[in-house]
């Protein structure tokens, strides 16, 4: 018998939108079809007027555990990742300790199966210290090797010019980069302070973390990665400049490629004004012309993957004056609503959506089975209500920070539902059941 039957949706595949049935059976989609009513199923639900998507595959969080709990946990942030419409996720390695060692990962990978609602991966983080386990790290141990080109969080960054190069010529997995030059935003910051002192206004911040800072730290790992042949993957790109260092094309055959974040193509200078250290965020959300390139880029599939980089601070933290507030911002639970509006508003199809937050995450990090509505794939899915809309509260933030910066906003569209490996974990606004994620799986020879 086929546990859940989702009949009536329109669904969104594969660069095609079109009305069909999906069956669920033991965790996977067992059939796509036109008329499936027929089949004997546990569970029925009546999809009329819903769109059906494979869940977003999110490729960068920060959800703080261990050592950062106060903020976050795994399984505080994969509830609101799952109410969010994300599936699966790929966690950082800047957590206390750092994950920069196979006993690190593995921890992780304990407490996630715990605890997680998702699915999940993690990276093993570079330092100028661990080469070697770099270069012996199973390519189906972690979802990629992360390398804080700049200075973003804690003592990850690695500036030694040898070990980059080591890195780039030795690293067995895709090498995924936080791309901004430190002595350049240290220059910065003592240009600011000397002017405003600790008070500097929150305008200044993508100043400070400038476009310079960022195209020259993007232009060194595009450098290295051609000289060494890598397999390069730039995060969080925030820059029109930026976007001249990649290329469409078949991003299977793609040694270089880019990801654009949620808050990057929503917010822009003007938005500090209202939002202040909320959208401080590392690197910086920058100019309304970048952002447009950013939306243009993506159209033109120079951008591949769009992801979150939630990262949770708490509200008191968030509220002290430039230099102790610390960047980042809690995204998972609105990240698809706020692509959504960019529908609305003309900038990105549903078709395109879809392709960047899951098919080409899967494509690219070579996931097993998921990121796609096809027979025999794991049945991570979401519906979606492009019709009816919610107005998000703070009160709604199931993150543990408890905060959002879309608070007040309100998203013309709402999750309906999210299936995680067939279990319906989210639907009628709350959490349905505790059922823990997967370790995600790769196709990597």
């Amino acid at each position: 018998m086929t546990d859940t039957l989702i009949l009536n949706a329109k669904i969104i595949n594969q660069g095609a939108i079109y009305e069909s049935d999906v069956a669920i059976t033991d965790g996977k989609i067992s059939k796509i079809g036109k008329d499936l009513s027929s089949l004997s199923a546990k569970k029925v639900i009546d999809a009329a007027g819903l769109h059906l998507m494979p869940g977003m595959i999110d490729d960068q969080v920060h959800f703080r555990e261990p050592g950062l709990t106060h903020k976050g946990e795994i399984a505080t942030e994969s509830r609101a990742a799952v109410a969010g419409g994300i599936t699966s996720y790929m966690e950082m390695p800047n957590v206390n300790p750092l994950t920069i060692s196979y006993e690190a990962l593995e921890d992780k990978y304990q407490r996630a199966a715990q605890k997680s609602l998702a699915n999940f991966s993690f990276y093993l983080g570079a330092s100028n210290d661990n080469i070697e386990v770099i270069k012996r790290l199973d390519p189906n141990l972690a979802c990629g090797v992360k390398v804080f080109m700049g200075a973003s969080t804690g003592n990850m960054l690695v500036n030694d010019p040898l070990i980059l190069e080591q890195i780039f010529a030795s690293s067995p997995v895709l090498i995924a980069t936080h791309c901004e030059d430190t002595p350049m935003i240290t220059d910065n910051e003592a240009r600011y302070r000397a002017q405003y002192g600790e008070d500097v206004p929150m305008r200044l911040h993508p100043e400070i973390r400038s476009a310079a800072a960022c195209i020259k730290s993007s232009t060194y790992a595009v450098g290295l990665a051609k000289q060494f042949g890598s397999r390069l993957h730039v995060l969080h790109l925030t820059t029109a400049d930026e976007l001249a260092l990649f290329t469409a094309g078949d991003r299977k055959k793609k040694r270089i490629t880019a990801e654009a974040c949620v808050h990057h193509l929503f917010f822009s200078d003007k938005d500090y004004e209202t939002h202040g250290s909320l959208i401080k965020c590392n690197p910086a959300v920058k100019y309304e012309s970048d952002r447009l390139a950013l939306l243009q880029a993506l159209r033109e599939d120079r951008i591949d993957i769009v992801a979150t980089d939630h990262a949770p601070h708490t509200w008191e933290e968030k509220q002290r004056s430039y230099f102790g507030a610390p960047s980042g911002l809690p995204l998972v639970q609105d990240a698809l609503l706020s692509l959504f509006e960019l529908y609305h508003q003309g900038h990105l199809t549903l078709e395109r959506i879809v392709d960047k937050t899951s098919h080409a995450v899967a494509d690219i990090y070579n996931i097993a089975d998921r990121g796609y509505i096809e027979e025999g794939y794991w049945a991570d899915l979401v519906l979606v209500d492009l019709e009816k809309g919610i107005t998000r509260t703070n009160d709604q933030v199931l993150a543990k920070c408890g905060w959002s910066p879309f608070a007040n906003y309100h998203f013309k569209s709402s999750i309906n539902s999210t299936f995680v490996n067939g279990v319906q974990m989210y639907g009628d606004g709350k959490i349905l059941s505790d059922n823990k994620g997967m370790r995600l799986q790769f196709d990597r020879t």
